[in-house]
Order: structure tokens, then C-alpha cells, then sequence
């Protein structure tokens, strides 16, 4: 199938429909624990909460992905490449089939937002208010971020 689907190059669609069959797993897990705890789902999302969640999401899978301090993470299955910004860099997945297929999964802040949705969305039915203190917390550092880049490009803009 896989050279049917990409004949020109491997696309590691093993390694990929593993990642998918383990986030399967990963979220039947939250669904089981939800279900143990009897916890009550809500009958409407919070606003509040999922603007956080979204912020949380979006920050915790950028700094899990490219943040160069969470690099000693990625390092078993990535290859540094340059730095690209701000405290982050860029990285190419690294080694055979299950080790590149993580690889791609960690240093794509696309495919990790998916996992931390989970999480959050997970955790927040289980904990809700110990949830709500780490997106709360994770949001303002988003936020933080936002200043300090805009503030860079304030400084740089003025100094032309």
C-alpha cells in the first residue's frame, strides 16, 4: 500500500498508522478513567475553558515541539538543524520506521496539539479545577510570549 500511495518517495505509513492506533489507545484510556470515576460530563463547554485550553494547548505543544530547552527530549529521535526563532529550533526526525515516526510526532506542534487536546480535555474532567490552574497558568505564559515578541519587534522596528 505504502508505494501504491508514494511511489516517488517512503512515506512511513506503518510508522503513521501505528502513531493513530496508539492515540486510539491513548484516548480510550482517558475514556476508561472518565468512565471509573463516574465524572460528569458537561452538558456545554465553558467558554473560558476552552479559550485556556486552546492557549494551553497551542503553547505546551510549541514548547514540547521547538523550544530549544525541551531539545534533550527530542534528541533520541531527532537531528538538529538550526535554530529558528526565539528560544526554538528546528529539527529532523532521525532513524528507522518507529524511531522517525516519533520523531515527526515530536517536532510537529500540529500533531502534539492533538495529544495535549486530549490530555487537557481528559484531565480537565477529571481535575477541573487543577486543570484549570495549569491552562490558566500555561495561557499567561502564552500571553508573556506575545508581549515579549511584540515588545523585540517594537524595540527593532525603532532602532531602523
Amino acid at each position: 500500500m505504502g508505494r501504491a500511495y508514494s511511489p516517488q518517495e517512503n512515506r512511513g505509513l506503518r510508522g503513521h498508522l501505528a502513531a493513530v492506533a496508539a492515540f486510539g489507545a491513548y484516548t480510550a484510556a482517558w475514556g476508561v478513567a472518565v468512565g471509573v470515576r463516574k465524572a460528569k460530563l458537561p452538558d456545554r463547554h465553558d467558554p473560558l475553558d476552552v479559550l485556556f485550553t486552546a492557549a494551553a494547548t497551542f503553547r505546551l505543544s510549541r514548547l514540547i515541539s521547538k523550544g530549544s530547552v525541551t531539545s534533550p527530549l527530542r534528541a533520541p529521535f531527532t537531528r538538529y538543524e538550526e535554530a529558528t526563532g526565539p528560544a526554538e529550533v528546528s529539527e529532523e526526525a532521525r532513524g528507522g520506521a518507529a524511531r522517525s515516526t516519533v520523531g515527526e510526532l515530536v517536532t510537529c506542534p500540529f500533531c502534539l496539539s492533538v495529544w495535549m487536546t486530549a490530555t487537557l480535555t481528559g484531565a480537565h474532567l477529571l481535575w477541573p479545577r487543577a486543570t484549570r490552574a495549569v491552562t490558566g497558568g500555561v495561557t499567561a505564559l502564552a500571553a508573556a510570549d506575545v508581549m515579549q515578541l511584540s515588545y523585540d519587534n517594537l524595540i527593532q522596528k525603532n532602532s531602523e
